[in-house]
């Protein structure tokens, strides 16, 4: 197996596992039981992995990170908003 197919491989099932929580946030707009301090810090590796997916020019590095990115902050933003 290509090492770059299993990037894509790991990049899809974490992305993917993340989902679940975050419509499961959006939708019920209940944070009270998340982390603060988890979201920013989880928000600023994210961003710093897609950093390094960008200098590996690696795209499933950077898809997934960006997508990632995306609804970790919309979580963020509704902690930030509902508590």
């Amino acid at each position: 197996m290509n090492h770059e197919w299993l990037g894509y491989v790991a990049a899809t099932l974490t992305t993917l596992a993340f989902v679940p929580q975050a419509i499961k946030t959006i939708r019920s707009r209940d944070t009270r039981s998340i982390s603060l301090g988890m979201y920013l810090l989880f928000i600023v590796g994210v961003v710093c992995w897609f950093g390094y997916g960008i200098a590996l020019g690696s795209w499933p590095m950077i898809i997934a990170n960006a997508i990632t990115f995306v609804l970790a902050a919309i979580v963020l933003a509704l902690k930030l908003r509902h508590g």
